[in-house]
């Protein structure tokens, strides 16, 4: 029960009121109570709001206790009124029961106002609790319905965008089109990387995405996203962007941090349609449980913090209360999905931070991301394998491509065949082993291939493959969530592994990496790798 009750009484004998008074503080309950005698004082005292709990007289001269309650039960249905009267006779007591009354207390019989109160007080709780179990319930439906909404068209999607993609980029490197198809070309690139970033954060609100955090540099991922984001903003916007060289280290997904700061740049900008400025803060802070996150208050300790701040139009409390629910937005119809800072909360959830917003009507509003601070540096990185390059890679070696999807099986045998190689085309696993046994010419070096197809699936396919020839290279790709093809382990560390949708580039230099270094890069390195270059 609260430390102190605010009440509602309904009565119009003072006398009465004081008893009533006297006898819940004698029983220990701490209130402050509001006596009323009219129906429009009573309704004005709940239209205030912070009332707990309702006493109520059964009978006044201009006004009774189940009109009051029929009042109640219509516009503030959580709140238990119980009566207190003088008289109440059994026929009545039934029907106060019917009408939705907590209990009834006698006036003679005020010993059992305390009991009643902890009762009322005690079933609100669990009505509190029952609904945010519902809630939870029915959250963790939406979830499911998500989470089989984005796996279902990821796959497919990814394979479209692919295309798009690849075809887009490989019109740009013929350099044959004029300036103005040129530019409708760009316009088209730019509308499927938004489609790719959008698949991506389905993905990663449903949790069909393996995490695999790092060591990682606040100030770098900030630094390197500096372009991006000045990309995302008007020119009436001013970003300034101000990093605390002690903000410390983080242990987190590098692309889920971009995707984040992505995502409240846009809804910074959404907020500034006739411009401001827009703020980006890193700094190191230690908290003592005085901040408040969305979640509840955030624990004490060391924190690397980024702040996302703008002069826009600001939000009311009603707004901010459901902000980071799923699908809900206040931009117009076709302006904004609702899942940009869902996403944010998830991947938050995911690291281990914390959010917190602070906003005010018509002077803006400050996103505030408390990551845990990791004390040890990031380990060195290694070289990269998969570097994008002004020129494509090429080579003359054999490479035999496994693909059931027609049309990026004809994009990638192009882009590969343009760059010099000869490439040995298959439809699936089965089919794959069956041009690798015929093929008599020079020995194949390295096989692409699509993880989940049918008949029989690329792992099985290059586990065959492997027995007649070991020193053969694979590189798998998929466009599959990472859940689907994790239990095929092209997702583990030494297995190379491009995420669809890939550009020609990446293909390429992938392709070529593999074939020069001798050594597969990890399925976490090369799904970064081919979210970076889309």
């Amino acid at each position: 029960m609260k430390t102190v009750l605010h009440i509602l009484h309904l009565e119009d004998n003072l006398e009465d009121a004081a008893l009533v008074a006297a006898t819940l503080k004698s029983k220990g309950i701490e209130c402050t109570i509001t006596c009323v005698e009219s129906r429009d004082a009573f309704v004005a005292a709940l239209e205030k709001g912070g009332i707990d709990l309702i006493l109520s007289d059964y009978s006044l001269p201009s006004f009774d206790g189940l009109e009051a309650l029929k009042i109640v039960r219509t516009r503030w249905p959580d709140i238990p009124l119980i009566l207190v009267s003088g008289t109440l006779g059994e026929e009545l007591a039934i029907d106060s029961f019917k009408s939705g009354v907590t209990d009834y207390v006698l006036k003679d019989r005020l010993s059992r106002l305390a009991p009643a109160v902890f009762r009322a007080m005690q079933e609100v709780k669990e009505r509190a609790e029952k609904k945010k179990i519902e809630a939870q319930f029915v959250e963790a439906q939406k979830m499911e319905v998500i989470g089989r909404l984005a796996g279902g068209i990821a796959h497919d999607f990814n394979n479209i965008l692919a295309v798009i993609m690849g075809y887009s980029d490989m019109m740009k490197q013929e350099n044959i089109l004029s300036e103005k198809a040129d530019k409708y070309n760009n316009c088209i690139r730019q509308a499927s990387e938004r489609a790719a970033a959008l698949v991506g954060q389905l993905l990663i609100f449903s949790r069909k995405q393996t995490v695999v955090p790092v060591v990682l540099d606040l100030n770098r991922i900030v630094e390197e996203s500096d372009s991006i984001l000045r990309r995302l903003i008007d020119e009436n916007i001013e970003l300034i962007i101000h990093l605390d060289r002690k903000a410390g280290w983080v242990n987190a997904d590098a692309g889920h941090i971009g995707q984040m700061l992505m995502n409240l740049v846009v809804n910074a900008r959404d907020a500034m349609t006739k411009g401001g400025k827009l703020e980006i803060i890193t700094s190191s802070v230690s908290l003592d449980e005085t901040i408040v996150g969305i979640d509840g208050p955030i624990p004490s300790g060391n924190y690397a913090l980024l702040a996302v701040s703008d002069t826009g139009t600001g939000m009311i409390d009603g707004v901010k209360k459901h902000l980071f629910e799923a699908f809900f937005t206040t931009k117009l119809e076709g302006k904004g999905t609702g899942l940009g800072l869902a996403t944010c909360h998830t991947i938050m959830k995911q690291c281990g931070g914390y959010i917190s917003v602070a906003s005010e009507l018509g002077k803006g509003t400050t996103f505030s991301i408390y990551f845990p601070k990791v004390e040890k540096p990031p380990r060195p990185e290694p070289a990269p394998l998969s570097v994008e390059r002004a020129a494509l890679a090429g080579g003359k070696e054999t490479l035999l491509l496994v693909e059931d999807e027609p049309s990026v099986r004809h994009l990638a045998s192009s882009v590969l065949e343009a760059q010099g190689y000869e490439v040995l085309r298959a439809t699936n696993g089965k089919d794959g082993l069956h041009v690798a046994r015929e093929h008599k010419g020079a020995p194949i070096r390295l096989v692409i291939t699509d993880v989940i197809m049918p008949q029989m699936d690329g792992k099985v396919m290059a586990e065959w493959l492997k027995i007649s020839h070991p020193d053969l290279k694979i590189l798998f790709t998929s466009g599959y969530t990472d859940d689907v093809i994790a239990p095929h382990g092209v997702l583990e560390p030494g297995v190379a592994f491009l995420a669809k949708p890939y550009t020609p580039a990446s293909l390429a230099n992938q392709v070529r990496v593999l074939l020069d270094v001798g050594l597969s890069s990890t399925g976490t390195e090369a799904r970064h790798k081919s979210a970076a270059s889309a």
